[in-house]
């Protein structure tokens, strides 16, 4: 399958923007393309983005983390999350707020990134 934009999450949810930049980015861009020309992965500490139970207010930071779910109701259903990253972080798959992501090991998302006509890395 062809895929006009990748969205690729490898940065953790706070610390920096980066995180909520990328959901901000990735949800005006559904706005514009079809929703199976997207493409969402989650690889190395970008999987912490989509765990349950974070309390961001702790360090006192925004939670944004919620807004993923958005991801389900704008019908973006290609979302992966590297198998990898998941167990060299000790995580299961079970705590992941998005219950229609995909776990797939990295080698066949990388395939996947290879077929998209631009990459955006957050």
């Amino acid at each position: 399958m062809k895929y006009q934009l990748a969205f690729l999450f490898t940065q953790p949810p706070f610390g920096t923007a980066t995180s909520r930049e990328g959901l901000d980015a990735l949800l005006a861009a559904s706005a514009f393309c079809d929703e199976d020309d997207i493409l969402i992965l989650f690889l190395d500490d970008g999987v912490f983005n989509l765990l349950e139970g974070s309390t961001p207010a702790d360090i006192l930071q925004k939670n944004h983390l919620a807004t993923f779910k958005l991801l389900e109701l704008y019908e973006l259903n290609e979302c992966y999350i590297c198998q990898e990253s998941v167990k060299e972080r000790g995580l299961e798959s079970s705590t992941f707020s998005l219950k229609h992501a995909k776990l797939q090991p990295r080698a066949e998302l990388i395939e996947k990134l290879k077929s998209a006509a631009k990459v955006l890395t957050f």
